[in-house]
């Protein structure tokens, strides 16, 4: 979330951030005059509490102290609202951010390869996937539901590739690996704005909550409601939750390792076959924590997708970067990028990554801050995230791109060392 003092001394700035994200800007309105009715409240509550202190008989006292319970009273509903309005300003979009209004307005600003010229018409990653048995959609249907799936034989090995070749290769690039809880507390969820209130709406927020109830080490049933995280990003952000870190050592750069788990709630009549949209997932996730200084930011998050696209190189996968536009953005996001990938089988790009640089919108919603090591001064850091890489888009991008017309799939020559061979059903 924002600083409410930039959002008072801001305000149309921010609520020209809203309606270029495709969100009401009558939201900072309430948000202000909410804000205007709670101070005057916490004043008045102020007032009466410096009175009580001054009380000299006990009768006063007692009407101040009953006076302050009802201004209490009438300042908690205003503190409720205005956290739940907090909690959906947006933040404010970089200069070089493209205005538009979804989609089809995000703009390409890099390109490698050429997309591969087949003597045959190539097939789809189910098709390859089916003949080679690798993948299994039927049983995994049947087991695990709408977009269930099994990994088979080389299609393992394949994805393990995937992710140990990410993996290493982050460590290159001098990311700490971890491997972090995909079972998280709701904060976790709430602060790195992966709900789009202050409280879990399963009607919106494409997360999966855990029904049943876990207990405390003291074997009471625990309060705290658990989610399954949809990328490993709300577990890193929250490593360092109320924490107040040394500002000279960042930038902290961590990579995640961890399966994913989606709900997909708003797309379940988009790609409804095969391993494009599915429920559940591995992913390597960059993730870094920067000072507040934008400069740095946007060089940092230049780093990570380099690094992304450095990879999709090695792969030999043909791809694009693009800038996204502010109608294509979440609430929190100052600047992002994607990638895509090529596939031929499905003739079309896939998102294959996603860099977003959020400022310090989701370190004040987890109260991370930095003493600056110059003057001393506490601030809250920035924090940055990318897909490093994600096994399935990957995986189909590998089988639809490397395919052979004898049917069998060619393993990228730095796959080679993880997979064992040259080709996949040889």
């Amino acid at each position: 979330m924002l600083d409410i003092k930039f959002v008072r001394e801001h305000a149309d700035a921010v609520k020209d951030a809203a309606a270029k994200k495709n969100l009401d800007p009558k939201l900072i309105d309430e948000l202000l005059a909410v804000d205007a009715e709670r101070r005057a409240a916490m004043g008045a509550a102020e007032a009466i509490r410096a009175e009580q202190k001054k009380a000299k008989d006990r009768e006063t006292g007692a009407k101040l102290k009953e006076q302050f319970k009802e201004q209490e009273e009438k300042l908690r509903p205003l503190e409720q609202r205005f956290n739940e309005l907090m909690v959906r300003v947006p933040n404010i979009i970089s200069p070089d951010t493209p205005v538009g209004k979804g989609e089809a307005d995000n703009k390409e600003i890099f390109h490698w390869g050429e997309p591969r010229t087949f003597d045959f018409t190539p097939k789809t990653h189910v098709e390859i996937g089916k003949a080679l048995d690798i993948i299994d959609f039927d049983r995994g249907t049947k087991v695990g539901g709408f977009r269930g799936y099994y990994l088979k034989h080389d299609g393992v090995l394949l994805a393990m590739g995937i992710m140990m070749y990410a993996l290493n290769k982050m460590v290159e690039k001098g990311y700490t690996p971890m491997i972090p809880p995909t079972l998280v507390k709701g904060f976790a969820l709430r602060g790195s704005g992966y709900f789009k209130g202050l409280d879990y709406d399963p009607e919106v927020d494409e997360i999966y909550q855990v029904a049943t109830a876990d207990k405390e080490s003291t074997g009471e049933k625990s309060g705290d409601q658990k989610f399954l995280v949809g990328t490993a990003e709300p577990s890193l952000l929250a490593y360092y939750a109320d924490e107040m870190l040394n500002g000279a050592q960042l930038p902290i750069r961590l990579a995640g390792y961890s399966q994913c788990y989606r709900s997909e709630i708003g797309s379940y009549s988009k790609d409804v076959k095969g391993m494009y949209r599915v429920h559940e997932f591995m992913k390597v996730e960059q993730v870094v924590l920067a000072p507040a200084d934008l400069d740095l930011a946007n060089k940092l998050q230049d780093e990570m997708t380099g690094i992304s696209g450095e990879m999709h190189e090695e792969l030999g996968l043909p791809y694009r970067r693009l800038a996204i536009c502010s109608g294509d953005m979440s609430a929190g996001k100052y600047r992002a990028f994607d990638l895509e990938a090529w596939l031929p089988g499905m003739q079309r790009w896939a998102e294959t990554g996603s860099a977003s640089n959020f400022t310090d919108w989701q370190s004040r919603r987890l109260n991370v801050k930095y003493a600056d090591p110059a003057t001393g001064e506490k601030k809250f850091v920035y924090m940055l995230n990318n897909t490093a890489l994600p096994s399935p888009r990957i995986f189909i991008a590998i089988l639809e791109n490397y395919q052979t017309k004898d049917g069998l799939v060619e393993v990228p020559e730095v796959l080679e060392k993880y997979i064992g061979k040259q080709f996949i059903g040889g």
